[in-house]
């Protein structure tokens, strides 16, 4: 059970409404570590949520609470069905249901019936009494929503494509911890593009690089943006290049994305700097169109 998750951006918040599905499960009665509730309606389709409390390892969920959403509607010839996902955890502490939403619309057909968060939830924070996800005894209350909504306009089409070529100067005598580029132009906004020669906060002694939204871009109540990046360092002398890539949404509550490229600063500086000890970055992206009125802001 897959939920290609990397791709996806979730949004937390607290809500007092129950869920479309909503089951107490006892963790110790579980077979297989797995639980399945009754089947729902959403949208003139039945659905199924599916739970791993202990995480599903087969879907890099170890550590967390893992959450799908099951299409057990079948039609022939087979039809896709676009759906936004919630997933719900109650807290006795807050009198409300955890929501975690999943932002990106999901496509439901013959061939994949199952989406969801394989890390919605860590295990520790569902185990800690404080935060109040455990009811009585072992009890926990999960449950589910499902939005259908209508094909979006780009789905399953070419994303646009932009590239932009940025060259650091004297790379080896800098000595700020960061360095920004100029800003550049794709699709409907201004971006910049930061490298941590020495790694972020997060990959301490990598060659980082983050893709930001340039300052003063403002993105509108429930505009999205998704982002396909592919950055290269540049081999000077040849044509092996120090490649890497990521993707996904930028948001308010992002507005940056960013890429740990494994290598330390002393091979940079002795295979990747020209004679004059440049440094040539390449990026290049795929940006889908702005997404307005996001149903979950």
């Amino acid at each position: 059970m897959g939920s290609n998750a990397s791709d996806s951006a979730m949004l937390k918040s607290w809500r007092k409404n129950a869920p479309s599905s909503s089951s107490l499960v006892r963790l110790s009665q579980l077979a297989n570590d797995k639980y399945e509730s009754p089947p729902f309606s959403s949208g003139g389709h039945n659905w199924r949520l599916v739970v791993y409390p202990k995480g599903n390892e087969e879907d890099n969920g170890m550590g967390f609470v893992s959450m799908y959403v099951e299409c057990l509607s079948s039609t022939t010839p087979p039809i896709d069905v676009f759906a936004y996902l919630t997933f719900f955890i109650f807290s006795e502490e807050e009198k409300k249901y955890l929501s975690i939403q999943d932002v990106e619309v999901k496509r439901f057909n013959s061939s994949k019936t199952v989406w969801g968060l394989s890390q919605a939830l860590s295990i520790e924070a569902l185990k800690d009494r404080a935060k109040g996800f455990i009811l009585y005894g072992e009890l926990h209350e999960f449950g589910a929503h499902v939005k259908i909504v209508s094909r979006p306009d780009s789905f399953g089409e070419d994303l646009p494509f932009h590239k932009f070529s940025w060259t650091i100067r004297d790379f080896s005598l800098l000595r700020q911890n960061d360095c920004v580029s100029k800003t550049f132009h794709m699709g409907e906004k201004d971006w910049t593009l930061t490298l941590y020669p020495k790694g972020d906060s997060e990959a301490d002694g990598e060659l980082s690089q983050h893709l930001h939204l340039a300052d003063g871009e403002v993105l509108l109540k429930g505009e999205l943006v998704f982002v396909r990046v592919n950055l290269q360092v540049l081999d000077p002398r040849g044509s092996d290049h120090l490649k890497g890539w990521t993707k996904g949404w930028i948001m308010n509550s992002t507005k940056a994305m960013g890429l740990p490229q494994s290598m330390s600063l002393d091979k940079i500086q002795g295979a990747y700097l020209d004679r004059e000890g440049t440094l040539e970055v390449e990026i290049e992206c795929e940006l889908e169109n702005s997404i307005k009125n996001h149903p979950f802001f």
